[in-house]
């Protein structure tokens, strides 16, 4: 029945949400009963913090399809609230330490890299298989498929288009401009994070993007259409520490008064 569910998956997600499903609903199915006892159990015995939602999003994809494939007369979620998470507030970089980590880059690929990540919000998956043909240089986009399959398109600023026209120029095309793996592109952004004290990391490059968006005044709308959201919640969660930022500084001017 897992595999059935599975294979149903597969033409709509990306294959590391499938190797997340097989793992998180093997040991729910071999372990817990598919009762609302045996969720809340599962979910109970969880030791991960944040992540217990997703746990419980997989869960309720697979009972929903057995519930729709007529494998389970009734819906055991329905006596089941999701877990609550903690909203901590989320690392941004400015745009000096954007600059910083380019400066601090050792090659010109992953200067490239930390700029394109922090002028478009690219997901990790997203930029690692950036190929030239899907550069257009008069506009300073890139089109990128993102999750579930759906095609954007990605905007760079003109001094990511400068060092991105030399990289490439210099190392021709391929598979992916890169040349290199996502986890290469994460090794690398972990040593520089060793290096330099700065948080760097695709998630943070995302919030960065988003964040000085909105710090330079680009309307909530418009973040969302860029960064490839589909929702507003999700860019208003981004953008947290900005608007907290502008609620201290209108306090401070009003208690100067």
């Amino acid at each position: 029945m897992l595999t059935k569910f599975l294979d149903s998956r597969r033409s709509g997600i990306s294959p590391k949400r499938i190797r997340f499903y097989r793992s998180c609903l093997k040991l729910f199915v071999k372990n817990y009963e598919l009762t609302s006892d045996g969720i809340s159990s599962f979910l109970a015995n969880l030791k991960c913090g944040n992540a217990k939602h997703a746990y419980f999003r997989a869960i309720r994809a697979f009972i929903n399809w057995l519930v729709r494939n007529d494998y389970l007369k009734q819906n055991p979620l329905k006596k089941i609230d999701p877990p609550k998470s903690s909203k901590p507030i989320l690392p941004s970089l400015t745009t000096e330490q954007v600059n910083y980590l380019v400066d601090r880059a050792d090659t010109l690929r992953d200067k490239t890299i930390i700029s394109l990540l922090a002028d478009s919000g690219m997901r990790l998956s997203e930029i690692a298989n950036n190929k030239a043909s899907d550069i257009d240089w008069q506009s300073c986009t890139i089109t990128i498929w993102g999750k579930a399959k759906k095609q954007r398109k990605a905007p760079f600023s003109q001094r990511t288009a400068n060092i991105l026209q030399k990289w490439i120029s210099e190392n021709g095309t391929g598979e992916n401009i890169w040349h290199v793996k996502p986890s290469g592109i994460v090794s690398m952004l972990r040593r520089l994070e060793k290096q330099t004290g700065l948080k760097c990391n695709p998630h943070t490059f995302r919030r960065t993007f988003a964040s000085n968006l909105h710090r330079a005044g680009l309307d909530i709308e418009h973040i969302m259409r860029l960064g490839g959201w589909e929702s507003l919640d999700m860019v208003l969660r981004y953008t947290r520490s900005v608007k907290f930022e502008d609620s201290l500084k209108l306090y401070h001017e009003l208690s100067a008064l």
